[in-house]
């Protein structure tokens, strides 16, 4: 299977950029996965979303997303997004208390980070 470019980044810093053999994105479509050779497009990341990287040399990487876009060529996707935080690093006490905040900004940030850290730990 061919490989393609990925580059994972946020307003605060760069997550990720290398080689995966798939992607897999919620957009405000819904999952897309995304394959070398993929039609070009662009899509709108979830305010609650996934980023999942399967890198080509094995592992699994995932990331919670909040807002923000991807761009797709037939050699490289590129996801911007406005936050983005890897599921191992997030504080899942605070996320979870956060889950009931009454700032909305702060509620879907806090669904997205636990969506995560569930993904990761799916086989």
């Amino acid at each position: 299977m061919a490989d393609i470019t990925v580059e994972l980044v946020s307003v605060e810093r760069m997550l990720w950029s290398g080689s995966a053999s798939i992607v897999t994105a919620q957009t405000t479509e819904g999952e897309i996965g995304l394959l070398s050779g993929h039609e070009p497009m662009l899509g709108q990341l979830r305010e609650n979303g996934v980023v999942t990287i399967r890198p080509v040399d094995g592992g699994k990487l995932v990331a919670a997303v909040h807002g923000g876009f991807l761009s797709i060529s037939p050699e490289k996707v590129t996801i911007l997004a406005d936050y983005a935080i890897w599921a191992d690093e997030v504080d899942t006490a605070l996320a979870e208390s956060q889950l009931q905040d009454a700032d909305e900004f702060t509620r879907t940030r806090a669904e997205a980070e636990m969506s995560a850290v569930r993904r990761k730990a799916e086989a």
